[in-house]
């Protein structure tokens, strides 16, 4: 899906980021960001994260409940903007939040989850704001 926005008196193109259309590759990216330890993205099963939140709040050196507070539903590189969902496949919501893009990973996340290098002051939920994480990471 292309989308142009009109700045000024120039004219830019905005795609979808690749890993929006491209299964593979979105796969390949969120396997890269389980299986990082810098990121360790999780947990798999919201309903059932084993050690996953106690694992997570001794690396940030907080409480698990402070750490179960961190997700990617309030990261700053979480992306829910009106064209970032008109990227996605279809239906991206259940009872445990949403599907959103990570700008940090490059790979659509569900908003129940978290990982390692989340940052407080998100979501994005503006176009302008979208298109100026995707400016800066040259997709």
């Amino acid at each position: 899906m292309k989308l142009i926005v009109k700045i000024g008196k120039s004219v830019k193109k905005f795609l979808c980021p690749p890993a929006t259309e491209d299964l593979k590759l979105n796969t390949k990216n969120r396997d890269a960001a389980i299986q990082a330890d810098h990121i360790q993205y999780g947990p798999l099963n919201v309903d059932e994260p084993g050690d996953y939140w106690s694992d997570i709040a001794k690396y940030w050196k907080t409480t698990e409940k402070a750490a179960r507070k961190s997700l990617c539903g309030n990261c700053v590189a979480f992306d829910i903007s009106p064209r970032m969902k008109d990227c996605m496949p279809g239906e991206t919501s259940d009872k445990d939040g949403e599907l959103g893009y990570c700008w940090m990973h490059h790979f659509k996340c569900h908003s129940a989850r978290s990982c390692r290098t989340w940052a407080k002051g998100g979501p994005i939920t503006d176009d302008k704001i979208s298109f100026g994480w995707q400016e800066k990471s040259n997709l």
